[in-house]
């Protein structure tokens, strides 16, 4: 089937059970708005009047037994936080999608970028363990659109599904994955009994003058979160034997490093947070790790944190990839 990135977002969602979307058009992710008003039978569309109401929109659906979803880019991504944090906090289980464009503020709409790593993790206030997948084809698109649902579902949360301008807006050929579906274990609002307010809370009480009671959310939202994640560790690791580079790179970035492959190793984290264990333990037999990305270096922070090593770095900005740009920055990387 050929298929863009963005339809094929909106397609996973369906096949997941979206029953509500919320959201504002905006360069580069229209195309899943537009298509998901395509299924009225089984999909309540609200176009809001911003992306401050349409993730609050998705916060009360899913807290009322809806499966949910948002669509934005980074100027709708940053007005969402506060309500992410919402969701968080009174553990509302819906999926969030980020198709990045360059930044900040209006930047260059049409063109891809990767910059909203780190708001990606730390964009609310407060503290909070998200989820987050990053695909780099129209048919992981599709399929980890189904995993992100399944994971928003088991840890009741918002998760985070990253793509970029570059796969939004890619029309390729993708043979459509049969993903098993996850059941929400919550009953919905008006059944039993649930604390559904912002404040800290111990159980179904407010307790927003307590620091004990405030710990011990924190830690249980922690603890969610790292028992559900390894569920969905998913990442890419293509090794090259007698190679001592290791190339680290996700999303739309990661398609031009698969023309290393014969001389570089390559690992591409799918799961982007948390953070892959997976890649301290691979990056081990290898003397170079070069992280390649389109922003200033944020995912690199990350990595030289997890690997307890400087890395090497080449920034892609602007919204250009170009192969020889990549071979001449490698060079002078590994000289």
């Amino acid at each position: 089937m050929l298929l863009q990135g963005n339809d094929a977002v909106a397609l996973g969602a369906v096949k997941a059970g979206l029953d509500f979307f919320a959201g504002y058009p905006i360069t580069p992710a229209s195309e899943i708005l537009h298509k998901i008003v395509e299924f009225p039978r089984q999909v309540k569309v609200l176009q809001m009047e911003d992306e401050i109401a349409s993730i609050n929109a998705c916060v009360g659906a899913a807290l009322a037994g809806a499966k949910a979803m948002t669509a934005t880019s980074g100027p709708g991504f940053s007005l969402m936080q506060e309500g992410i944090g919402l969701g968080h906090m009174v553990e509302a289980p819906l999926v969030v999608v980020n198709v990045q464009r360059v930044g900040p503020s209006t930047g260059m709409p049409t063109f891809g970028a990767q910059g909203d790593i780190l708001q990606c993790r730390w964009g609310s206030h407060g503290d909070y363990f998200p989820i987050a997948l990053y695909p780099n084809s129209v048919a992981e698109l599709y399929a980890y659109t189904i995993h992100a649902f399944n994971a928003a579902e088991e840890s009741l949360s918002p998760v985070i599904l990253l793509s970029d301008g570059c796969i939004g807006h890619l029309y390729e050929t993708a043979e459509l994955a049969d993903v098993p579906l996850k059941k929400r274990a919550a009953q919905p609002l008006g059944n039993g009994t649930r604390h559904f307010t912002s404040l800290t809370h111990a159980g179904d009480y407010p307790r927003a003058t307590s620091p004990e009671a405030h710990r011990k959310l924190i830690a249980s939202l922690e603890k969610k979160t790292a028992a559900v994640a390894p569920r969905y560790a998913f990442y890419e690791y293509l090794p090259r034997a007698g190679a001592d580079t290791l190339l680290v790179g996700f999303g739309g970035a990661s398609r031009a490093l698969y023309h290393f492959k014969d001389r570089c190793a390559i690992f591409r984290p799918i799961r982007i947070f948390p953070m892959l264990e997976e890649l301290a333990e691979i990056a081990r037999g290898y003397r170079r790790v070069v992280v390649v990305e389109m922003n200033a270096g944020q995912y690199r922070l990350l990595v030289e944190a997890l690997l307890h090593r400087p890395v090497g770095f080449i920034p892609l900005l602007g919204g250009v990839m170009q192969i020889s740009y990549i071979e001449e920055s490698l060079k002078r990387c590994l000289s």
